[in-house]
């Protein structure tokens, strides 16, 4: 009888054993399946800032590193539609301005194929609970030229926040001993660039 009862305890041991072990394994699978679902979005909203501060920039000679300035322009701002033409003497089939045909605002532009996203709560970081993307916008110089620069970013603390609170922090220690930001960023205060970080 004892033999019996020693037998079924070994057996439940090794059944729970056998599920923590692969809830160990899986944990780490699941973790990366929700990040990279996570990152999608969080990197389409930065490619949309993006795109409204080369807006701005292009008719303000600079970026600007406030979310209510940015949202404020593509909600008010207004770019041409132009009418583009070949010329038919190029052999090189450079397209020339013919004329402008309208205007169109900057958000039905920038917006137009993205019906679901809401542009006036772009500075809002997915999943993060109403958290906002830090963006900041200045001038740097290099090699003696002044260059307008922005930077857009968010942590992992923000848009992973409710996943495995370990995982988060092994990731970030992990970016920051390569010296990288821990998170999504697009642009920088410090180098001349527009790129993300994901690119």
């Amino acid at each position: 009888m004892k033999r019996t009862i020693i037998q079924i305890i070994l057996i439940a041991i090794a059944v729970v054993l056998g599920y923590l072990t692969y809830q160990s394994i899986m944990e780490p699978v699941r973790f990366n399946k929700e990040k990279k679902h996570r990152e999608a979005l969080v990197i389409q909203y930065l490619k949309d800032i993006r795109s409204a501060e080369f807006i701005y920039k292009q008719l303000h000679n600079r970026y600007t590193g406030s979310f209510d300035t940015l949202i404020h322009f593509m909600d008010s701002a207004k770019i041409p539609v132009v009418r583009m033409i070949p010329d038919p003497h190029d052999t090189t089939y450079t397209l020339t301005i013919n004329d402008t045909i309208g205007y169109v605002r900057v958000a039905d532009s920038l917006f137009k194929g993205q019906p679901n996203v809401d542009y006036r709560h772009i500075d809002i970081i997915p999943f993060s609970g109403g958290q906002k993307f830090q963006l900041r916008a200045g001038v740097i110089k290099k090699g003696g030229i002044k260059v307008n620069v922005f930077e857009a970013k968010a942590p992992y603390t923000t848009y992973l926040k409710g996943m495995n609170k370990q995982l988060i922090i092994n990731l970030t220690a992990s970016r920051k001993e390569l010296k990288k930001y821990p998170g999504l960023k697009v642009g920088s205060m410090t180098e001349p660039t527009t790129d993300g970080n994901w690119e």
